[in-house]
């Protein structure tokens, strides 16, 4: 971490006195810490910051200049209920992003888990879960109650639908718009996005085998080249895979997709 010309909170930062901050936070100047926030050892926050509550943030994150994290949500809905936002340990939060609390409509929380990078202007709406080692690019917009699951990655400008799922290692290009739940390890792009195969090159990276890849490009083929519909899909996978631990999340991402999976 860089070294500052401040430690602890800087005096031209406000505090509100009932905020919880641990050994080691560093809050800049011209920041707003407002009431019902705790914020773990070791956070750092720069300048120009406003971190609203109820909001949890753990251990070690990093939150840039001009965001704006636990503000209420933008849903006509909303009546000032004390709804949360709860993010984990390591996040990158950078410039100008805005993380909003959830709603009492679905579960009164919007989660953000550990190691996720959210770049220059992304927004995460009410009720949204992200999973852990997230990256989403400059621009990324996620409506509301939508989840991203681990290691998944989102390109500059994308913009996804409310109530869709995108799966653990998934991957949409830059400028994709996602009305419909994006299968675990699948790439996807277009506007509205379609799959491209799956991410093959982002598996390679995190240790994923040969033989895995190849069980998994064919499980491709079962789902998008077979004219099966999803159940048939999930009913294939589960018989012809059943010894492949890695067809699980495919497997599960297809069973809950509610709004279905992109074509």
């Amino acid at each position: 971490m860089a070294t500052r010309e401040w430690t602890g909170v800087h005096p031209q930062a406000i505090v509100d006195a009932s905020a919880k901050l641990a050994d080691n936070v560093t809050v800049g100047p011209w920041s707003y810490i407002g009431p019902g926030v705790e914020i773990g050892e070791g956070t750092e926050i720069m300048s120009h910051v406003v971190i609203k509550g109820p909001t949890v943030i753990g251990r070690n994150n990093r939150i840039f200049q001009f965001s704006s994290v636990g503000e209420e949500c933008q849903d006509k809905k909303y009546a000032g209920e004390p709804t949360r936002l709860v993010i984990g340990d390591n996040n990158i939060i950078r410039e100008n992003c805005t993380v909003h609390r959830g709603t009492v409509q679905d579960q009164g929380e919007t989660r953000i888990g550990n190691g996720n990078l959210l770049m220059a202007y992304v927004h995460v709406a009410h009720d949204c879960v992200l999973g852990d080692n997230v990256i989403l690019a400059n621009c990324t917009t996620l409506a509301g109650h939508v989840t991203v699951d681990d290691y998944a990655i989102l390109g500059g400008g994308t913009m996804v639908h409310q109530f869709c799922h995108i799966g653990a290692h998934s991957m949409a290009a830059g400028g994709s718009i996602v009305l419909k739940d994006i299968p675990a390890y699948v790439m996807a792009s277009g506007q509205s996005a379609e799959p491209h195969g799956m991410n093959v090159e982002g598996l390679k990276r995190r240790g994923f085998g040969k033989e895995i890849l190849v069980s998994l490009r064919r499980a491709y083929k079962v789902i998008y080249r077979q004219g099966l519909t999803t159940e048939q899909a999930i009913n294939t996978l589960a018989t012809n895979f059943a010894d492949l631990p890695e067809i699980t999340p495919l497997i599960e991402s297809l069973r809950r997709a509610d709004r279905g999976i992109i074509r």
